[in-house]
């Protein structure tokens, strides 16, 4: 990237040049504040990697709730073609994700325990980036914001359980396309987790069983089962890391570590596009 696309690219071009210490492309991207962001709170040499893969995730939290609230609302605008593209960049951020697991996975239970403590009662499930992700996708379920009560992200976690979910917006489009029956609420509760029942299976068994003539709604069931599908190998290789770093141990901050990864790993998003397929 030279000066001139940092400072005059197209869109909207820097307005003021960067300060005489930093670079361009540093000023454009906060990379001087986001390479300061890294505190280690012990001397093992392996906490360092743990905080950044642990930034790292949450930057990959962000980036998929833009890509995945982009696809709601273009679906909800019937603009599915829109909507495609975009999940097929989401899928690729998915895939970010799931191999960072990869960096924890190599510490052995020895060199976490090095700086374990320092975590205090520090952990992932207090992630609001990640709640409002599950909240975005359906997974709704309001006692899930209490571990964030009296935080900066509170607000953020609370509204995402009061705005449709993707997966809201997937069944309204199958409503306008005939598929489904509208909802008949005036104002539908968007706090529960979606609209689930037999009449949803059998809206997605009929795409199924005419892919040809419901051609893009077939193509938006398939990339909702690659976003479902991703998530589930996600929660799977979570499962598996913490068991090799931590056994059978509880988690930070008083989780129950992996027993709780084992029942969270069997939920999956979408659950009639899983159930339809016992049905074809």
């Amino acid at each position: 990237m030279t000066t001139e696309e940092t400072t005059a690219g197209p869109g909207c071009p820097l307005s003021v040049g960067p300060p005489s210490d930093t670079t361009p492309y540093a000023h454009y991207a906060r990379m001087d504040e986001l390479l300061g962001l890294q505190h280690p709170l012990s001397s093992a040499d392996t906490e360092p990697g743990f905080i950044i893969m642990s930034q790292v995730k949450e930057l990959l939290f962000k980036l998929l709730h833009t890509e995945f609230s982009t696809a709601r609302d273009q679906l909800a605008g019937d603009l599915l073609d829109d909507a495609l593209w975009t999940l097929r960049r989401a899928a690729r951020v998915q895939q970010v994700l799931l191999v960072s697991w990869e960096t924890f996975s190599v510490l052995s239970p020895v060199e976490f325990a090095e700086f374990r403590d320092v975590l205090g009662s520090a952990s992932g499930f207090q992630s609001a980036g990640y709640r409002r992700l599950e909240f975005l996708l359906g997974n709704k379920n309001p006692a899930m914001t209490v571990p964030h009560q009296n935080t900066a992200g509170y607000d953020a976690v609370v509204g995402q359980l009061h705005e449709p979910s993707l997966y809201d917006a997937a069944l309204a489009l199958l409503a306008r396309r005939g598929l489904l029956t509208p909802d008949d609420a005036t104002s539908p509760d968007t706090t529960r987790p979606y609209r689930a029942g037999a009449e949803v299976e059998d809206a997605w068994r009929a795409v199924y069983r005419d892919a040809v003539r419901h051609r893009d709604l077939h193509l938006l069931a398939e990339a909702l089962m690659d976003t479902a599908d991703q998530f589930a190998r996600w929660r799977y290789t979570h499962l598996v890391t913490v068991q090799r770093m931590l056994g059978a141990k509880s988690g930070t901050g008083g989780t129950e570590g992996v027993a709780w990864l084992a029942r969270i790993s069997e939920h999956r998003f979408f659950p009639e596009l899983w159930s339809v397929r016992s049905t074809l």
